[in-house]
């Protein structure tokens, strides 16, 4: 007697394999197993409302001694740069590139690497799903204080009738800019984290490379304003000028800061899965 053995079906073209979806839940479990991570993300989110809730209760306070000359120059401007200061923005990259360098360097420093890639041989997938699983997290981190922070801005700012909605020229786009910023440092961190593989290290050349780099650059030189605009901090200064912005000596367009925040998240997944693919063989 013959057996018949049916074929097994396959997945519709373009549908992502049962083992990918197995890797991307492991990849989600493993970050939100770590009591850091959830630590991480309000202390980070709390700081960078906390940043801008204070500057624009600041701004609040010294209204009645401005002149009007000064009110009118305020709004929208001012009142825009208070919806997501500077500091907010370094203070959302910390958190976010932390989050990213963690999860590949904290798998690297237990050694608990090793378990993984042995149950999951192939190490693209492995990175693909963390840094999928990295972007979801960051993206809502971003969209959540950005969205926060304009609303309670503005807000304050309303008492003294200078504040925006995000139907003003502009507004939608700082918000949008605010919250991309997140997973775009957090794939720069993933990336460096997977080059690296030394926490301490890690957060130094990130620190250096997304932070203190752009803050040493300018735009009187040539040289020196392709490398500063080619920068993910940068970047979002330009997407969230607004009003009489300046345009320096070589100005550049919100297109052009666009491209650049695109360019570092492709860079940073790329760079992540190519390292760990090639040196872990």
């Amino acid at each position: 007697m013959t057996a018949t053995t049916a074929a097994e079906p396959r997945p519709p073209h373009g549908e992502p394999s049962a083992g990918f979806r197995c890797v991307l839940a492991a990849e989600w479990t493993k970050l939100w197993s770590l009591r850091s991570t959830v630590w991480t993300l309000v202390i980070g989110a709390l700081t960078v409302i906390g940043f801008n809730a204070g500057t624009a209760y600041e701004d609040y306070r010294h209204w009645p001694g401005w002149d009007a000359r000064m009110r009118a120059a305020f709004v929208p401007k001012w009142a825009m740069l208070d919806a997501f200061t500077d500091a907010a923005a370094l203070g959302l990259m910390v958190t976010a590139g932390t989050i990213g360098a963690l999860v590949i360097v904290g798998e690297y420093g237990t050694g608990s690497i090793r378990t993984t890639f042995a149950a999951v041989p192939d190490r693209r997938s492995v990175m693909a799903a963390k840094a999928t699983v990295v972007t979801v997290v960051t993206t809502a981190l971003g969209g959540t204080v950005a969205a926060a922070s304009f609303g309670l801005t503005q807000a304050i700012l309303g008492e003294r009738h200078a504040g925006l909605s995000l139907g003003d020229p502009g507004a939608l786009r700082v918000v949008v800019a605010s919250a991309l910023l997140g997973p775009v440092a957090a794939l720069a961190g993933l990336a460096l984290g997977a080059l690296v593989r030394h926490g301490a290290i890690t957060m130094v050349t990130q620190s250096v490379l997304l932070f203190l780099l752009p803050m040493g650059l300018s735009d009187d030189r040539y040289v020196a304003a392709v490398v500063d605009h080619s920068l993910p901090y940068s970047a979002w200064t330009r997407l969230v000028q607004v009003g009489s912005a300046q345009p320096g000596v070589h100005p550049w367009t919100a297109a052009g800061a666009w491209t650049v925040y695109a360019l570092w998240a492709a860079a940073g997944a790329a760079l992540a899965l190519i390292a760990v693919h090639r040196r872990d063989q």
